[in-house]
């Protein structure tokens, strides 16, 4: 049987909104390589639109998951549905929010949103292991892409802070 119009459109929906967190760090980098072969503004450019669209958008849409529909959510990442969910729902969105604001301010305040999210971030690395190695959790949402950009996350925005601060010192 063929599938109709409606269920392919559905499963396109679907794909893109499981795939928001690489849609956005994939977006992220290719604005900011198109925008800065306009302006060569390094290292603090790529984090800025990292924050924006990789942290930012994805933690808003993360959060905004965990609140609206958290039997959904904790199924993507493999847990029975829990009330500490909206608790990181609100986190998750007030993370997300905090990050975008920083697409616009200071390299200080961009260095503050790089702390927390490595801090967070570190620590959901460190939960997700436990849970695969623990109780092999291989659920899409605990292992997998997910996982692998959150590491990229810890291990990149710091390098670009440390990079575009250098830079910032060298022109002052």
């Amino acid at each position: 049987m063929r599938p109709s119009e409606a269920d392919m459109i559905a499963d396109y929906i679907r794909l893109v909104l499981t795939n928001i967190p690489l849609v956005g760090f994939l977006l992220a980098l290719l604005i900011a390589t198109l925008i800065s072969k306009r302006k060569s503004s390094g290292a603090e450019h790529y984090l800025s639109w990292l924050l924006l669209l990789s942290i930012g958008l994805t933690s808003v849409w993360a959060g905004l998951y965990h609140i609206l529909s958290p039997q959904t959510a904790a199924a993507f990442i493999g847990w029975q549905t829990s009330p500490f969910q909206f608790e990181m729902g609100v986190s998750d969105v007030a993370l997300g929010v905090v990050a975008i604001v920083a697409f616009w301010r200071s390299l200080e305040f961009k260095a503050a949103v790089v702390l927390l999210v490595t801090l967070e971030f570190a620590g959901l690395v460190y939960g997700h292991f436990q849970q695969i190695l623990g109780t092999g959790d291989h659920a899409p949402g605990n292992d997998g892409v997910l996982l692998v950009l959150t590491i990229t996350h810890v291990v990149l925005l710091p390098i670009l802070l440390m990079v575009a601060r250098k830079a910032t010192r060298h022109t002052q």
